[in-house]
């Protein structure tokens, strides 16, 4: 198993509209980054562990817990021309990009702000550490249990 640290955007999806999904599962579609893709459609896997980050609000931070539930599998978003994320060079044959499906584990007791995360010096060569803009990023078991750990959760 491997860990992840995935972005959004809450505005565009959050945590908790993850968790009011039909079996608080949901496809992770839009990732227009060819490493991103590559990490959907080569590395992630089934039952990998997903850290929940929210993006792009006055004090990010990691929300909760998601778990992968289907592989990388083609981002059919990518072939609707009326579709925010339509790419015209992909097609069925040749999709180009990939997604994968989470599913809702649980939330934080405290959120961990990507503030806390930049001032741990255990944390310092996590991808988000670095700013990096990367949507999906690995993250190590170290790293993983030291979030966990910061946001109030018992070390598994």
């Amino acid at each position: 198993m491997e860990f992840w640290l995935f972005k959004t955007e809450p505005g565009c999806f959050s945590f908790d509209d993850l968790k009011k999904r039909p079996t608080m599962t949901e496809r992770w579609d839009g990732v227009r980054n060819f490493q991103a893709r590559n990490f959907l459609r080569d590395t992630v896997k089934l039952g990998d562990l997903v850290l929940f980050y929210h993006s792009n609000i006055p004090e990010p931070c990691v929300v909760g817990i998601a778990k992968v539930v289907r592989e990388g599998y083609p981002d059919g978003t990518a072939l609707d021309p009326n579709g925010e994320h339509f790419d015209p060079k992909a097609s069925p044959q040749n999709p180009i990009w990939y997604m994968v499906d989470v599913r809702y584990v649980e939330p934080f007791p405290k959120p961990v702000t990507l503030e806390q995360i930049k001032n741990n010096p255990l944390l310092g060569e996590m991808p988000l550490a670095k700013r990096s803009r990367l949507s999906i990023q690995p993250v190590s078991p170290e790293q993983w249990q030291i979030i966990l750990s910061m946001a109030g959760i018992t070390i598994r």
